[in-house]
C-alpha cells in the first residue's frame, strides 16, 4: 500500500480542529473547531462515482471546488453527521447547540437549530436511509427525530454515554459508554440485550 499527499488545507488561524467527517457520496468535507469554526470543503474527485471512473483511466481530481465557512455555532464544534441520503449536515458544539444545514444551489445553508441547554452531545448518528437521526448526551439522554424536523421520542438511560450506532436496518441502537460497556436498545428506546466484548475482559 502507498500513500501519498494529495492536498493540504490551511486551517484559519490555526484554529484547532476537534471533529471532521467526509461524505463519500458528494464529496463534501466537514470540518469542526474551537471558537466556533464550521467549514464546508468539497474536493473534485473524491465522490464514490469519481474515485471509480479514475480506476477506469478518468482525469485525476483533488481541486478544491467549495471552501465554505458557515456561522451559527459559538462555542468549539465536537460533532459533525452527514445526511448522504438528504444532502444535509449535522453539527453539534461544546455548549450543546445542534444545526441542521440543508444545501440549496451549491451552497449549505442553516434549517434547523436545537438545544436542549443541559448536557454536550457526545455523538450523533443517522440510519442508513437517512430517515431518523439519533442524538446523545454524556448525561445519558438520548433523542430520536425525523429528517424533517419532528421529535421521534426522547429517553433517559441513566448512564454516561460516549458513542452510537444504528444497526444496518436501523431497527436496533448500540450505545456504548465511556467504560467500555454496549447495550442494545430497539428502535422505540426500549433495552434488548447487553453486548459481551471480551476484549475488555481482565480490565477494570
Amino acid at each position: 500500500m502507498f500513500i501519498y499527499l494529495s492536498k493540504k488545507i490551511a486551517i484559519p488561524n490555526n484554529v484547532k480542529l476537534r471533529c471532521i467527517s467526509w461524505n463519500t457520496d458528494q464529496g463534501w468535507i466537514a470540518c469542526g473547531g474551537e471558537s466556533g469554526l464550521l467549514k464546508v470543503l468539497r474536493l473534485d474527485g473524491t465522490t464514490s462515482k469519481e474515485v471509480k471512473g479514475k480506476k477506469e483511466g478518468g482525469a485525476a481530481g483533488g481541486n478544491l471546488s467549495l471552501n465554505q465557512t458557515l456561522e451559527g455555532h459559538n462555542g468549539a464544534v465536537v460533532c459533525v453527521c452527514w445526511n448522504n441520503a438528504f444532502q444535509k449536515l449535522t453539527t453539534s458544539d461544546e455548549f450543546g447547540l445542534i444545526i441542521v444545514w440543508m444545501l440549496h444551489k451549491g451552497m449549505w445553508f442553516e434549517e434547523m437549530i436545537n438545544n436542549r441547554n443541559k448536557s454536550v452531545v457526545k455523538d450523533m448518528k443517522w440510519t442508513s436511509n437517512g430517515e431518523k437521526i439519533c442524538i446523545i448526551y454524556e448525561d445519558g439522554a438520548v433523542i430520536v427525530g425525523s429528517v424533517d424536523g419532528n421529535r421521534l421520542w426522547g429517553k433517559e438511560l441513566g448512564m454516561e454515554l460516549a458513542l452510537v450506532e444504528w444497526s444496518p436496518d436501523g431497527r436496533l441502537l448500540l450505545f456504548a459508554t465511556p467504560q467500555g460497556e454496549c447495550q442494545v436498545y430497539d428502535g422505540n428506546g426500549n433495552g434488548v440485550a447487553k453486548v459481551p466484548l471480551y476484549c475488555n475482559e481482565g480490565y477494570a
